[in-house]
This record gives C-alpha cells, structure tokens and sequence, in this order.
C-alpha cells in the first residue's frame, strides 16, 4: 500500500498497538480512535458501547482497522462482564462500519478483529475458514462481531475479518501473563495440557495484518494462527526450552475452574485451526514454529 491514511481503532492495545507502530514506521499516517476528547491531530472521538462516531474525522481515510474490545482475560466472566465483552466489539463494529458506509468517499477496506473462538473446542480435529461456527458464548458472540460489520460490506467496501489466535508476545495478551511465571520458574501445564493452541508470533500478526490490508482480492474471514497447533504440553516444553526454566509446576483442571470460573473452559478447551486461506493467498510466516515465536517475543 503506497503511503496512506488509515484509521486505527484499539490503538492501545497489543496488536492495534503494533500494526499502528508498523505502518507509522513505514510512512503511513495513522488515525487513532479515542474515547475522549481528542487532544491531537491524529485523534477521533468514539465511543462504541454508544454508538457514536465522529465520521468527519474518518474522510480521506483509505483504511480502517479496528482491533476494540475489553479483554477476554482481564475479569472473572460474570454476566455483566460478558455483556461488555460483547458489547465492546459487537456495537462498536457495527457503529464503525455505518459510519464508514456514510462516507461521500469511503475507505477501500474495513479490516475487522475476530477471534479463532468462532469455532468453539475442536478436540483433535483441525478447521479452517470452511468451518462453521460452534455454539456457545464466545462462538456467538464472534459471530455477532462479524455480522456487525455488515453496513461496510453492504456499502462496497472490501471487509476481512482477522480471526486472531493465541499471540506470542512478551508483553500483552495471554501470552505476556505466561512469560514472567515461566522466568520464575513457575510455569507448567494447564490441565491435561493434552488440548490445542493455535499461536501466532506478533511479528507475523502485524506481517499478516498488512498483508489483508494491502492485497485488494482479499475479503472475508481469514484464520491468523501459525500452520501447526500445538498442544499446551508441547508449547509449555518449549517455553522451558528457551527460557532454560523447569516447567514442573502443572495446573489441574479442577482448580482452573474454581479460580476463573466459565473463562477455564476457554483455557482448557481445544482449538485446532489452520490459517488455510492465508497460505492460499501467499502469505509466509516468518516465525510459523513455536521456538522462534517464542523468541521473537523475546527480541
């Protein structure tokens, strides 16, 4: 993509934070979207829970990526907890995507977060892009993230949609919590440890992020997860590895649910994904193995 203006909404968070970094590194000049009062130039007021948008502050933007949402392991998943991790992405897509469709001159692609829990616990068995979504609070609730962006795709505009899995970063997301207990020593398996994790380097989250936005023939959802899922037994083995700590220490699953409650289903769950249609439209993984990512993380 030559050098353009994209707006950029979860700018403070791990991976809007990171594609925002990269594409100022490269040129681009980023829009981000605050909920308050905008004290620069490069701000935009929002607020998605209500809906509102300054569209004004989106002309002339050639992209827009939004990354907003409250995290998924920030609480305990009480009712109202789950409502705001709903709300915070479901209204807040569906309020971007009509004020980019009210544009005189829209954006050429709307690139949507998701999340590879659209596909619920998937035991042994890999899915990709083909499969339909499962039941449950996190698969409808990705599917009602997705479908809110409906007035983009309505309007013309070119809409992907990032299933994002489980990021391997040093600090930020799941994976910055697990970093500090294996350097202490403390980290070991969850559960059995026999269930899946499909990972990504954030490396190639952003690489694979620039690449749905730069490439016009893309559209539609997209599995961002490294080719081969491990499982946590395994990822916690090469945690240890590279950080040259035991990884003795195990988690049962009993206490799992005693201390996060529904959220321990999400951890001791399953999920085998394979990014099908990224490697169909010619993306490389820099780091695809779980060493490298690993290490990557630690650059």
């Amino acid at each position: 993509m030559e050098s353009s203006r994209i707006a950029v909404a979860g700018a403070s968070g791990l991976i809007g934070g990171a594609l925002t970094r990269s594409l100022i590194a490269d040129g681009h000049e980023v829009v981000r979207l605050v909920r308050r009062t905008p004290r620069a130039k490069d701000e935009v007021e929002w607020d998605p829970e209500r809906q509102y948008v300054d569209a004004a502050g989106l002309v002339g933007c050639d992209a827009v990526a939004n990354f907003a949402g409250a995290g998924i392991g920030d609480h305990r998943w009480t009712d109202a907890y789950k409502r705001r991790i709903r709300d915070s992405r479901v209204l807040g897509t569906a309020a971007l995507a009509e004020a980019v469709a009210s544009l005189d001159r829209p954006p050429r692609v709307f690139l949507n977060g998701s999340a590879m829990g659209i596909y619920g616990d998937t035991s042994e068995r890999a899915v990709d892009e083909s499969t339909p979504p499962a039941g449950g609070f996190l698969p409808s609730m990705c599917v009602e993230w997705e479908e809110a962006a409906a007035p983009a795709e309505e309007a013309g505009i070119r809409t992907v949609f990032a299933r994002t899995g489980l990021v391997v970063a040093a600090k930020g997301g799941a994976w910055g919590r697990l970093f500090p207990l294996f350097k202490a020593g403390l980290g070991g398996r969850l559960g059995d440890g026999r269930q899946y994790w499909s990972y990504i380097a954030l490396h190639d989250e952003v690489a694979a992020l620039r690449h749905l936005l730069d490439t016009e023939t893309l559209s539609g959802p997209f599995n961002l997860t490294a080719p081969e899922p491990l499982t946590n037994r395994e990822i916690t083995a090469a945690m240890g590895r590279v950080l040259h700590r035991p990884t003795l220490f195990a988690v049962p699953a009993p206490v799992l649910r005693l201390v996060l409650g529904e959220m321990a289903a999400d951890v001791l769950g399953s999920q085998r994904v394979l990014p099908t249609r990224l490697l169909e439209s010619g993306f490389t993984f820099a780091f695809p193995g779980i060493e490298e990512a690993i290490r990557s993380a630690r650059a």
